[in-house]
């Protein structure tokens, strides 16, 4: 039977928001899978704009080659959370992690929170 823990997400302290810093390829490190092949992460990731303008937002969703792993979106000023990734899923390759980064189109203003669903067999 599989269990399921709710974890923060990997680069994140103590739960807090992490602020993306990165304007270009590679981002901001966000968050990595475990290396296991078989461990399922359920990842909801929201996003807040602090600046008085819209940020266009890229997430290397596992992989930083365009347009094979990116997301993007314009995060509107003052929106609140936005959600970005609705419980999407990732594994590692069963030797190594996968990643999720993060740039912008502006430094500093842009500030990630989550959470993950690890799901083990």
């Amino acid at each position: 039977m599989a269990t399921l823990s709710k974890v923060k997400l990997s680069e994140s302290s103590l739960g807090k928001q992490i602020k993306v810093v990165a304007i270009a390829t590679a981002g901001t490190l966000i968050h990595s899978t475990l290396t296991s092949a078989t461990v399922t992460d359920e990842i909801w990731i929201y996003a807040v704009n602090s600046s008085a303008s819209s940020v266009k937002l890229t997430i290397e969703w596992g992989a930083a080659t365009a347009p094979d792993g990116n997301i993007e979106v314009t995060i509107l000023p003052e929106a609140g959370l936005v959600t970005i990734i609705p419980g999407l899923i990732l594994l590692g390759d069963g030797s190594a992690a996968t990643t999720i980064k993060a740039f912008a189109g502006t430094a500093n203003v842009i500030m990630l929170s989550g959470y993950v669903n690890r799901i083990t067999p």
